[in-house]
């Protein structure tokens, strides 16, 4: 591939590339689905994370996680850029937890994976796209370390941005508030399947249900049991967009012995059934792809 640079040692991968349409004939197919990916966008153009649609109107960060489906609608008139990489490139230790790779920016209560760049943020970033390039056509025995230190600093200079942009009110909060609800956010990430209410993640955090749900409320956050379930019927879209499992098989997978059940509490929180949902997305699909 004609620009497309690539990293590969020991496991570890990442490569980058300036976009145009054949590669996003690729992005949108399953070749990238496995890695980590970061796209750097301009304005005008438009995209689809997890059957949410994003449009930028001005340059922006897209940070994709290897479980979430992307697919780019349109191409604007200027450069995009689509970096990925695996884990064993770049997962950083706990003590990093907050730029790691399940950090704010691939795994939060708001589901937002886009950061808008302010105009005096957009020279900076440029600048970490331009020494990646330099990075990859000189390359010496220090290379790894040098592509991972600018992914860093990406990752670092976006969470900052995101988190004036998203948290509001919890940017005044003490630290401690704030592991709280990433740890709730991650809990729920990592137990959905198995663990359905409050009290289930009010048990590992060590506090009561009541205290964990005043807690959301105190900062009028989304309710502990909505952001639960939201992310249950998530995971319901994506098997039924994505995969060849039946309604009663997927309830079954996300943890619910009684299909019925699961069908109304689909049907309540997206306002059609799982069979018709189905239907149309496979639908909508097709008509893109005529």
């Amino acid at each position: 591939m004609l620009n497309h640079k690539f990293f590969e040692s020991n496991y570890k991968k990442l490569g980058f590339f300036a976009l145009n349409e054949d590669f996003i004939e690729e992005i949108n197919g399953d070749l990238y689905k496995s890695y980590i990916k970061v796209l750097y966008l301009p304005e005008g153009y438009s995209i689809t994370i997890d059957f949410k649609h994003y449009q930028t109107s001005s340059p922006s960060l897209f940070f994709i996680n290897s479980n979430q489906y992307l697919q780019i609608d349109k191409e604007g008139k200027k450069q995009g850029y689509f970096m990925y990489y695996n884990r064993d490139f770049y997962c950083v230790q706990i003590h990093d937890a907050e730029v790691a790779c399940d950090g704010l920016l691939f795994n939060n209560i708001f589901e937002m994976p886009m950061t808008a760049l302010p105009e005096k943020e957009v020279l900076f970033i440029d600048g970490i796209y331009a020494q990646l390039q330099q990075e990859f056509d000189s390359p010496d025995s220090s290379q790894e370390e040098m592509i991972r230190t600018y992914l860093k600093q990406l990752i670092i200079k976006a969470t900052r941005i995101w988190k004036i942009q998203q948290l509001g009110v919890l940017n005044d909060e003490p630290s401690k508030e704030m592991d709280f609800f990433r740890d709730f956010s991650r809990l729920v990430e990592i137990h959905f399947r198995t663990k359905h209410t409050v009290a289930d993640y009010a048990d590992i955090l060590g506090v009561a249900p009541k205290t964990l749900s005043n807690k959301f409320n105190r900062l009028e956050l989304q309710q502990p049991n909505d952001i639960i379930k939201d992310r249950i019927i998530l995971e319901a879209k994506r098997l039924l967009g994505y995969s060849s499992l039946s309604v009663k098989e997927i309830a079954y997978q996300l943890g619910y012995e009684d299909p019925a059940y699961f069908n109304r509490l689909f049907t309540n929180k997206v306002g059609d059934t799982p069979s018709n949902f189905k239907k149309k997305y496979l639908q909508g699909k097709n008509v893109q792809l005529e």
